[in-house]
């Protein structure tokens, strides 16, 4: 037994299929099946039900690879021991962003990270809330930059920067005309949200309700791009985080800031709490929040 042909497990775990299993871990179908035979056959048990239609994995299979998870996760974790003490500031580094705050924050800071940084390998993961802080939480990611939401006090957390939203509406619309819009004069209108799973959508809610403003049921967005064509196309109004605003009007859209109270989001960088990598995320903490700092300035 050895630590690829537990990969080889995990991989077929999550996957339930030999082909992309085999893809994922860089090797042949054959390759992989051929593995895994031979693991059962050390093993002494059937961990795979092999049919032509789909692979079930038997009750000592399940076993067998939620340990093969842990086991894996316990090696990365040796590996980046190693590391942070010889070179806190040098090789991989897997960071998960959310759908949000990825498209709009990395071109900001990404160039500026890899300049800065120069011996660190970033590698950039987008995927919804839930999604990542399983991943973290499994060692599958080092770190995660998303926006703070209760329910996430078991992590460590460093905040990078306050995130205002702005209201978007059709260029033709009365708030269009003014330079800010209270809150206030939204009470009793509805609008446009994400789909269930975003994590911007509870916090657009919760304004919202704070404020007296519904949420339109007629349309839930698939992503900050499907909403603002959705405004742009005359079909109603959102708020959207100020990262995502190209500028006061653009492309049939006016954007104007949200006033009193001003609606806004904390982006933060999430890491397990007894992560050795604390001095690492620390200094990227440090360069995100003075990029930020001006570019929100701005």
């Amino acid at each position: 037994m050895n630590l690829r042909d537990l990969e080889y497990l995990v991989a077929l775990e999550e996957e339930k299929h030999f082909r992309k299993a085999a893809e994922r871990c860089f090797v042949s179908q054959p390759t992989l099946s051929g593995q895994l035979r031979k693991l059962e056959d050390e093993l002494g048990v059937i961990l795979i039900e092999r049919t032509s239609r789909k692979v079930l994995f038997t009750p000592a299979g399940e076993a067998m690879a939620q340990q093969a998870r842990r086991v894996l996760k316990e090696v990365r974790e040796l590996k980046v021991i190693g590391q942070s003490f010889a070179e806190p500031m040098s090789g991989e580094i897997h960071i998960g962003l959310i759908p949000t705050v990825g498209p709009y924050l990395l071109p900001h800071i990404i160039q500026d990270l890899r300049a800065h940084f120069p011996k660190l390998e970033f590698y950039l993961y987008e995927e919804q809330t839930q999604v990542l802080l399983k991943k973290l939480d499994e060692g599958e990611l080092d770190c995660l930059i998303l926006a703070e939401l209760e329910g996430m006090e078991g992590f460590g957390s460093l905040p990078l920067y306050q995130e205002p939203m702005w209201l978007a509406v059709p260029s033709w619309h009365p708030e269009a005309n003014v330079a800010q819009v209270p809150f206030h004069h939204l009470k009793g209108k509805r609008l446009l949200m994400l789909a269930d799973g975003h994590c911007l959508r509870e916090q657009a809610l919760g304004f919202c309700f704070a404020a007296g403003v519904g949420e339109d049921q007629r349309f839930k967005g698939t992503s900050l791009e499907t909403l603002r064509n959705m405004v742009a196309a005359g079909n109603g109004m959102t708020l959207i985080p100020q990262l995502a605003v190209p500028g006061p009007e653009e492309g049939g859209v006016s954007y104007r800031p949200v006033v009193e109270p001003a609606p806004g989001r904390t982006i933060s960088l999430l890491y397990r709490r007894h992560s050795v990598r604390r001095p690492c995320f620390n200094e990227l903490a440090e360069r995100i929040r003075a990029l930020m700092e001006k570019k929100l300035a701005g």
